[in-house]
């Protein structure tokens, strides 16, 4: 009590007994310290660098396997869902639309679908996503031989296929009468209401297979008799599936794509903590293979209850996030979440940190959390993987996340430079750009994603909206930055991503040695070849 009253005489302060009381109960009856102190600075991957091990001749970046889980699993069994790359594009408007996930799930990683959208806008794309098929596709477009060539016109502005089965009732799996091509009508001459049956290629006229058909037969069909699509009809010629020539050309060069058990491509989605119990159901029903929690701190109840709700009543996977130490980590693994989601503030067009105060540096977020990762996995036998999200600035930061624990990492500024990304392409001066804002910021106005209980709207920015260089294509930028990868886990005399987290030496560098790294002392020539 004498301390308490030296403090308030000190500062000439009046205190009442009452008050007094108060503050002696807070302070000492429950003898709780104000705040906790982290004396290890908050680091970030520009201050770490990797020490190469032995590289052996078997190191060759031909010989590494970047795959890697994304949901949880318990020893001893393999994860539901893995990636063939550990990359993923981040839940933003100016990322992770249906085309971007198209391009990034063909290259072996996955998008999560931005949720600031509609609930009804969101399905959409994640069933355009899984409209492709790699091999055998269940018809998507179809027609009943009553019907005319607007419906056809109509029908492919939907989907944007340009071959439709027609059915006797109009059903993927009806009766096949024949098939329609764009080669079939001709809209400066054909008259809107001239109908399908006179348009489309009889059955009596198509080539096709019977049921039971492999897929390696079924192209040795296309090949031979030069076709682009061929129908698959069980005995009583209800069509099954249709086999396209494209896909096959695609499966040849895309041998990583990451498909599901019906070779679909995989997509991911993002939702939020305030309409979940609409926008869950209609994303399970259009096809979704896992789910995420888009929120900048996910250390809150808001986010357990989510999880929970989800577990309780689909059977999709669903990760959590962000959090940065251990204590969120284990809140939401025992929620149920079947990844987790590390980082806050580190995002280049992020500024929780500037507006708030809260987050901590990528690094340190991330090795903390990888302890307490390996810790539950030691404890319980169940292994949660963990997604590095934000703080990527260079290529080789990848690789140190992935070094320092985690399993994949999640990219926006990154993936929003190309030509995937749904933003614009506008010329600034001698140079192209690529549109880029946050979810924070007034643009987006995504007020879900940091709603604490307060009034619903964007009460404050926390995201800006800006510029990144344009660079191009999604694969050609990707298959340079994964050899970059490949090559330094080869330094680090590892194959696989798990080899890496064990071996991986790992040093803390100075700002001098920073500076060091880079090219100095010298005058740089132009080099397409230097950009990242």
């Amino acid at each position: 009590m004498m301390r308490t009253l030296g403090w308030a005489k000190l500062f000439g302060v009046a205190l009442t007994t009452r008050f007094v009381e108060k503050m002696v109960t807070y302070n000492y009856q429950e003898e709780r310290i104000l705040a906790t102190y982290y004396n290890e600075p908050s680091r970030t991957f520009n201050e770490y660098l990797l020490l190469p091990n032995l590289t052996t001749k078997e190191c060759n970046p031909a010989n590494v396997d970047l795959s890697t889980p994304i949901t949880k699993f318990k020893k001893g069994e393999k994860p539901a869902i893995s990636l063939n790359i550990p990359f993923s594009s981040a839940v933003m408007q100016a990322v992770s639309d249906h085309h971007m996930a198209v391009a990034l799930a063909r290259c072996g990683g996955i998008s999560f679908i931005f949720g600031s959208q509609s609930v009804e806008s969101q399905a959409t794309m994640v069933r355009k996503v899984k409209a492709y098929k790699a091999g055998f596709v269940v018809s998507k477009s179809n027609l009943t031989p009553d019907q005319t060539l607007k419906d056809i016109l109509v029908l492919k502005e939907q989907t944007g296929h340009s071959t439709c089965a027609v059915t006797e009732d109009g059903t993927a799996k009806g009766k096949l009468l024949g098939i329609v091509t764009g080669r079939d009508y001709r809209i400066s001459r054909d008259s809107l209401d001239k109908k399908v049956s006179d348009i489309m290629t009889p059955f009596s006229s198509l080539i096709y297979a019977k049921s039971g058909t492999t897929l390696s037969e079924a192209n040795d069909l296309i090949w031979e008799h030069k076709l682009n699509c061929l129908p698959i009809v069980d005995e009583n010629q209800n069509l099954e599936f249709l086999v396209f020539r494209k896909d096959y050309d695609s499966r040849k060069n895309n041998p990583h794509s990451l498909l599901d058990a019906n070779k679909s491509y995989i997509v991911g989605a993002g939702i939020n903590t305030k309409d979940y119990k609409e926008r869950v159901p209609a994303l399970v029903e259009a096809g979704v293979d896992v789910l995420v929690i888009d929120s900048s701190d996910g250390f809150s109840e808001w986010q357990k209850e989510t999880v929970e709700y989800v577990k309780a009543n689909f059977n999709v996977p669903i990760g959590a996030g962000n959090v940065v130490d251990k204590e969120g980590f284990r809140y939401l693994v025992d929620a149920g979440a079947d990844f987790i989601k590390v980082g806050i503030g580190g995002g280049s067009i992020c500024i929780t940190r500037e507006q708030k105060g809260i987050g901590r540096g990528q690094a340190s977020s991330v090795i903390e959390v990888a302890q307490a990762r390996d810790e539950y996995f030691k404890e319980t036998g169940i292994y949660i993987p963990i997604c590095s999200d934000g703080g990527i600035v260079h290529d080789y930061h990848v690789t140190l996340a992935l070094a320092m624990g985690a399993d994949f990492v999640m990219l926006g500024r990154y993936f929003a430079r190309f030509d995937e990304s749904p933003t614009k392409k506008v010329k600034i001066g001698n140079n192209f750009v690529k549109e880029y804002w946050g979810e924070g910021s007034n643009r987006a106005r995504n007020w879900q994603r940091y709603d604490t209980g307060g009034k619903q709207s964007l009460v404050f920015e926390e995201g800006v909206d800006s510029y990144v260089p344009y660079a191009g294509t999604l694969r050609e930028n990707l298959d340079r930055t994964l050899n970059k990868v490949k090559s330094t886990m080869c330094n680090c005399g590892s194959l696989s991503i798990a080899e890496l987290q064990q071996k991986a030496r790992i040093t803390v560098i100075s700002a001098t040695s920073l500076v060091e790294g880079g090219a100095h002392d010298v005058i740089l020539k132009e080099s397409s070849m230097a950009a990242e």
